[in-house]
């Protein structure tokens, strides 16, 4: 069953229990008297848990006024058309780039059903249309009203170009999607989410340096939850990320193996540090809400375009 825990004061954050798994993809819900704000609602397949999981805490589908959305990926946003089914009058926001493919999600799926194929319909759910009159596009540096708060809002590529951050200099909380990375637990590992196609390590470090000149207090993940300590955070993320980019480069420079090698040894050796760090179970997890295959495609291809 979806929980919901809290973050800060008017704000919670609930656990969407992603194909039965606490700790996979969370939702942070903002609440007032001028309605509810919810960050990254996750994808139409865990919408039956959001629903549950808000109406426990006595808020219907109608009290949403606004869904904030970090980027369009189908784990963080798959469920906004769904929701503005149930609820016209929602306002989305979203950067200018990706709210095309909210609008029309045509190419936006078949890119993803490239990666998952007849998974699709298992993890994400339905991917509905967003009325175009419902989106207002983001650019970087616009202050908006979400639930009685002002979020400031900074463009965050790195992890996908069209990504935002969203921060509420009330309460400390940077509400940054991917950009910081996956953390679970005990925080001992926090692993780089770098699936195709437009990975940018240099982009993602401006970034994070971005994030870091509001000197959050906490960082809120959507995989998974809030985590203080932003500068460590970040550095811990860049760590891997080196050492990672280091083996991809390593991998690539080996003529004598071919692609397919190339990326099972990648996820071979990157498993084996993640069970050494977190253990066998909670590996497992990890991998469940950042695919290693997927993060080997994207640096891939980016090392590729950079080495050319």
């Amino acid at each position: 069953m979806a929980h919901m825990s809290v973050l800060a004061g008017g704000m919670d954050y609930i656990d969407l229990n992603f194909l039965g798994r606490s700790g996979i993809i969370a939702s942070a819900v903002l609440k007032s008297a001028a309605g509810v704000a919810i960050v990254d609602p996750g994808p139409s397949s865990t919408l039956d848990a959001l629903l549950k999981a808000l109406a426990r805490q006595g808020i219907a589908v109608q009290d949403v006024r606004q869904l904030l959305l970090t980027h369009i990926h189908l784990d963080h946003a798959g469920a906004t058309g769904s929701l503005l089914r149930l609820n016209p009058a929602i306002e989305v926001f979203v950067h200018e780039r990706g709210a095309r493919h909210l609008i029309d999600p045509s190419k936006l799926m078949s890119s993803a059903t490239r990666l998952y194929g007849d998974d699709m319909d298992r993890l994400w759910g339905a991917v509905v249309p967003v009325p175009a009159a419902r989106v207002t596009s983001l650019y970087g540096d616009e202050r908006l009203s979400a639930a009685g708060r002002v979020l400031e809002v900074a463009q965050t590529p790195g992890h996908a170009s069209h990504h935002v951050t969203y921060f509420d200099r009330s309460s400390g909380v940077a509400f940054v999607g991917d950009t910081a990375g996956l953390r679970r637990g005990d925080g001992s590992y926090i692993m780089p989410p770098t699936p195709p196609p437009d990975i940018d390590l240099e982009a993602w470090r401006v970034s994070a340096d971005r994030i870091m000149a509001w000197d959050p207090d906490t960082l809120f993940l959507t995989h998974f939850g809030p985590y203080r300590g932003a500068r460590t955070h970040f550095q811990e993320l860049f760590e891997r990320l080196d050492s990672w980019s280091s083996l991809v480069r390593r991998l690539l420079a080996d003529d004598a193996i071919d692609d397919q090698e190339r990326e099972r040894r990648f996820v071979d050796e990157s498993r084996q540090e993640l069970r050494r760090t977190v253990g066998e179970g909670e590996a497992e997890q990890y991998n469940r809400a950042g695919r290693l295959d997927y993060s080997w495609q994207g640096l891939a291809r980016y090392w590729r375009n950079r080495l050319g």
